[in-house]
């Protein structure tokens, strides 16, 4: 970890234990070395930070590319392993971007979904996550937040502090056979099986 994001993740930590009881359960299951693809649905602005300390390792977060636009932001995101994503469409540079980073060993956070929810329930998922695991086949932890949507809602009139917890699932691994048959529904198809890992998690 860079200082800067040493310093945001134990602040994450900090705000996450104190403002909203934040817990992790089974821990255990994150895949703490190598390639990974953290797999979580999107409910606030609060998920990138407090998903990122599910983890012992600096991870990279996709961001929207017009923060970077402001000054501040601009200058501290970059160094926060953000990679800047163009959410009008498929931004295939960020795409080719998490693949390299996949392939050199790192973990990365995705938003199967796009877009954080308006009502707090799943959304189907974008082909972006299908087309990355197709390329690298790396293994993706399905991740699932609750409470976000409480404490941080999109549209919302501003920050309340709910419990905040987020379930790991076991990883999902996967292989040359889960390819086939190739054509246009592969990428969905991949994605349906991590959405269905990630609906199949619960807080009990």
């Amino acid at each position: 970890m860079n200082f800067y994001y040493w310093l945001g993740y134990h602040f994450s930590r900090l705000v996450g234990r104190l403002f909203f009881h934040f817990r992790v359960v089974h821990r255990e299951r994150m895949i703490q070395s190598g390639p990974a693809i953290l797999a979580m649905n999107h409910q606030s602005y609060l998920d990138p930070p407090l998903a990122g300390i599910t983890c012992d390792r600096a991870i990279y977060f996709l961001t929207r590319r017009t923060l970077l636009a402001a000054p501040l932001l601009g200058w501290l995101l970059p160094k926060l392993n953000v990679i800047p994503v163009n959410q009008e469409g498929v931004d295939r540079s960020a795409i080719k971007a998490l693949i390299r980073l996949l392939k050199a060993g790192n973990g990365v956070l995705v938003f199967p979904e796009g877009s954080r929810t308006l009502d707090g329930k799943l959304q189907p998922a974008e082909p972006g996550l299908g087309l990355v695991i197709a390329k690298t086949l790396a293994p993706v932890v399905p991740m699932r937040i609750f409470g976000a949507h409480e404490a941080l809602p999109r549209g919302g009139r501003g920050l309340r502090f709910a419990p905040i917890t987020i379930v790991i699932g076991e990883p999902i691994f996967f292989s040359a056979d889960d390819l086939s048959p190739p054509g246009k529904n592969l990428y969905g198809r991949l994605c349906e099986r991590v959405m269905d890992a990630i609906a199949a998690l619960r807080l009990d």
